[in-house]
């Protein structure tokens, strides 16, 4: 379905080396929590290491959360834990949306200069990629606001270790926090510069 890159550093390696969670007597990866570690914040955002990210992150979105014990936050009782799922799925999907923003980024073309003429093909396939990968970016900003939505009726809860989650999630509730809003932008744009890519001919160069 979509076109990532599986990346070649030896997954094997990874998944032997990947942290298991106190208890177990395998290091095999299956919980959230665990494909949530393997995310990692780089100072370079090279499309590989965003890749790499996205993979671990969509895993982790898939997989079933650890034990209560085990989680990212201390867990009292079982609204704690209802809450504690909702904001670790809002987060997952808003670093998702962040990641594939980024990514797209990295194909658009802000400008369509008469210079780069022999070069239309090349630029109308750039920016069919970053339209794609900003299109994901929206699909996972709007899973990260349905979360956000479940999590709304439950007050007066606080957990350590990840009043951040909680910080995205009222800011999401404010309105302070919009993504949508940046990737319409993105995608209006990316149709204004496809449309000057698409007119140009001989004469343009």
């Amino acid at each position: 379905m979509r076109s990532r890159l599986f990346l070649l550093w030896t997954l094997t390696g990874v998944f032997l080396l990947a942290p298991a969670l106190p208890g177990s007597s395998s290091s095999r990866l299956i919980y959230r929590e665990q494909l949530y570690r393997l995310y990692h914040q780089h100072f370079y955002t090279h499309p590989q290491r965003i890749a790499e990210n996205i993979y671990w992150l969509e895993q982790a979105l898939r997989s079933d959360f650890a034990n209560p014990l085990y989680a990212l936050a201390r867990i009292a009782n079982e609204r704690e834990w209802e809450w504690y799922r909702y904001l670790f799925s809002m987060h997952i999907n808003l670093k998702l949306t962040e990641l594939y923003l980024q990514w797209g980024a990295q194909y658009m073309k802000f400008e369509a200069f008469f210079y780069n003429a022999p070069w239309q093909q090349q630029n109308l396939e750039s920016l069919d990629r970053a339209e794609e990968l900003f299109t994901y970016a929206l699909v996972y900003w709007d899973e990260a606001r349905r979360w956000s939505q479940e999590a709304a009726p439950i007050r007066f809860i606080s957990l350590d270790r990840i009043q951040h989650w909680e910080d995205q999630h009222h800011r999401i509730r404010s309105g302070s926090l919009n993504y949508r809003r940046i990737i319409e932008n993105h995608l209006d744009r990316v149709a204004e510069v496809r449309s000057a890519f698409e007119a140009m001919d001989a004469s343009t160069y």
